[in-house]
């Protein structure tokens, strides 16, 4: 069984080895600019690491695995541009960093790039491979105009906000294991148990995101602590301060959430950050991520393999729940 570490490296290594340096110099420098700025490489991490559970052969997983990564990170660079972001893993986004159209183009290039590495799937696995994919694919552009719809509604439910981020973000995760699950000669029971595990990581995952934006360390975060509160997100932590919040504690959360003026920013982060810390938000994000942490750890046990072939996804999962980043 290889590690966590082992895997991670095997995926930089291809990647650094896929060539972004062709013409037009404008459509492709973008690309290799996004994907050599790192991340957690989690989605193809865990790829292998399902194939891993049931064929010492990951090499056979490979190209799907960096097919999801590419798919991944052009995601992100469009994310960016709706979401007017400045700052990815502590560097400039494409879209600042070049321009908006830049960005467009170079990340519709990388969707199809992500299309041609997947078809290279083992043929015996294809069909089911690309047809997961193309409805995985479809399910995050769900998620993301249900998060662009919560922008403009005054009020979104905790339930409609974690099926948002089931689409927008476990789903991917949830692919990735079953796409390895199948290379590595899963059967159908175990591959559905690991994308189950991946769709409860997945949402104790984003629930972690939420709070690292708010409370998390900028240093280590890699971008600007509390741009959710800046505009306005309807996380899980602001769902439930405006369902808590009364009197003068509403009042003045509603207030701030009228504020736009950029001077005011470092003011309006610290106030509705103390009223979080008032309506005790913290712990119920919290007390939720738990909540899935332990089903998506439910759906790890019920995976037939020896318990030490499930011990790395076991630490992977626990380092999420834990990270700071």
């Amino acid at each position: 069984m290889k590690t966590f570490d082992e895997i991670t490296q095997l995926i930089t290594t291809e990647l650094e080895q896929i060539n972004w340096s062709k013409e037009p110099t404008g459509l492709y420098e973008p690309i290799g600019y996004v994907l050599s700025l790192g991340g957690k490489r989690i989605r193809p991490a865990l790829t292998l690491m399902a194939c891993n559970i049931f064929s010492d052969h990951v090499e056979q997983a490979v190209d799907t695995a960096l097919g999801l990564e590419i798919f991944h990170n052009f995601t992100l660079l469009h994310d960016d541009i709706m979401d007017r972001a400045d700052v990815r893993r502590g560097q400039p986004t494409v879209h600042k960093k070049w321009n908006d159209n830049t960005a467009i183009l170079s990340g519709d290039v990388m969707q199809i790039a992500a299309y041609q590495f997947i078809a290279r799937t083992p043929a015996d696995h294809l069909k089911k491979v690309l047809d997961l994919f193309s409805q995985t694919a479809e399910e995050i552009c769900q998620g993301q105009q249900y998060d662009v719809d919560f922008e403009k509604r005054d009020a979104v439910s905790a339930d409609e906000y974690l099926e948002m981020i089931r689409l927008k973000t476990a789903v991917l995760l949830a692919c990735a294991l079953k796409t390895g699950a199948w290379i590595g000669g899963a059967g159908e029971e175990d591959a559905q148990n690991l994308y189950d595990f991946g769709i409860n990581i997945g949402l104790a995952f984003q629930l972690k995101d939420d709070l690292l934006d708010v409370f998390g360390n900028e240093a280590t975060f890699g971008k600007k602590i509390g741009g959710d509160i800046l505009c306005n997100k309807k996380t899980y932590l602001l769902i439930h301060a405006l369902e808590l919040a009364v009197g003068n504690e509403a009042s003045e959360l509603q207030n701030w959430l009228k504020i736009s003026d950029a001077g005011l920013a470092d003011n309006k982060i610290k106030s509705v950050t103390t009223l979080y810390n008032k309506l005790g938000v913290k712990a119920i994000c919290e007390d939720k991520m738990e909540f899935f942490y332990t089903k998506a750890i439910a759906n790890l046990d019920n995976v037939r393999v020896a318990e030490n072939k499930k011990q790395e996804l076991r630490n992977l999962a626990e380092k999420l729940m834990h990270r700071n980043d």
